[in-house]
């Protein structure tokens, strides 16, 4: 399938959940939304079966915009159990999928520089993305809408200003393809992420990682799970800030409210990731292997005037130590 034809089917399918969002009440039927979007009732139903993998019919059984309210009245303390069993080990709770590793204390402080930073745009099942890896995984990955292509790579450009830039569109294809394995696949085995961020910020990401798909937690009950249950605030900056958007679930992580909370791209592509991973989960609930799992890292230590930066490995027991800390 072309990028174009890609990205135009998302774009209709977006426009259908906001349509069924608004017009709920009225139950509208699988024809009133072909027709919203432009198209007959088998077009709109070949294009919704190649984009999600599932029946529109399925889908539409739930009152999309009360997925997420549903997710949250039926999550599991899946967190609390995680790090209670330890991140490895005869307690894990699953298989090894993506390993995450952080930058070194001196990459940080450089900002990357020393760093080949390789990048392009592709088509994704959410839109078109830009998509930056160095050799050792993927660094950046933002979505273009709301923002262009020309502001997304300039905030690639500023988030790692001391790295070298090369533009590989045919370089990176494989990442992107890893990254969005195509409707009705589990992900891969093996991939690879290469972030930066400080101890805090790598605390919560690895939360982050432990939510599987079909599932959410709250912002709350995020802080509880890394042992702070006072930095809600700084959790949800935390989420906000994550550089690898999707790959690192933030989408999953709503107030407890119910409210989808913040996106940085956008509350309807936040709300169609969401009521898709629903209806796949309940279509097919994920194997052990299709849960994300980050592996041991090495992080930057939270910087303060008088502690320069220290290396330190985020093992089982360090992830252990700084919950009970």
């Amino acid at each position: 399938m072309s990028p174009e034809q890609l990205s135009t089917d998302y774009a209709r399918i977006e426009k259908a959940i906001r349509f069924l969002d608004r017009e709920h009440p009225a139950a509208p039927s699988l024809v009133a939304v072909a027709e919203h979007v432009g198209l007959s009732e088998a077009h709109f139903q070949r294009l919704f079966t190649r984009w999600a993998g599932i029946s529109p019919k399925r889908f539409l059984q739930h009152r999309t915009a009360e997925v997420v309210k549903r997710l949250l009245r039926e999550r599991r303390p899946l967190l609390d159990v995680t790090f209670e069993a330890g991140l490895s080990g005869p307690g894990r709770l699953h298989d090894l999928v993506v390993n995450a590793e952080a930058v070194t204390p001196g990459e940080y402080q450089r900002a990357g520089a020393g760093l080949v930073m390789r990048y392009g745009f592709h088509p994704t099942p959410f839109g078109d993305c830009l998509v930056a890896v160095t050799s050792r995984g993927i660094c950046h990955l933002a979505f273009t809408q709301p923002v262009t292509r020309a502001e997304a790579l300039a905030r690639l450009r500023h988030e790692w200003g001391g790295a070298e830039m090369v533009a590989d569109q045919a370089g990176t294809r494989a990442a992107a393809a890893k990254a969005f394995p195509p409707p009705g696949t589990a992900p891969m085995p093996g991939l690879a992420l290469h972030v930066k961020g400080t101890n805090f910020q790598l605390k919560v990401w690895r939360a982050l990682l432990e939510i599987p798909p079909g599932s959410v937690t709250t912002y709350g009950d995020l802080a509880t799970a890394i042992g702070d249950r006072k930095a809600s605030r700084a959790v949800g900056t935390a989420v906000g800030s994550n550089p690898v958007s999707y790959l690192i679930p933030c989408h999953r992580v709503i107030r407890s409210t119910g409210e989808l909370g913040g996106y940085a791209w956008g509350p309807d592509r936040k709300r169609t990731m969401l009521a898709l991973e629903a209806t796949r989960t309940e279509a097919d609930p994920p194997s052990s292997s299709s849960v994300l799992r980050p592996s041991p890292a090495a992080t930057r230590p939270e910087r303060t005037p008088a502690t320069p930066p220290v290396e330190r490995r985020a093992s089982t027991a360090g992830a252990r130590r700084a919950r009970s800390a």
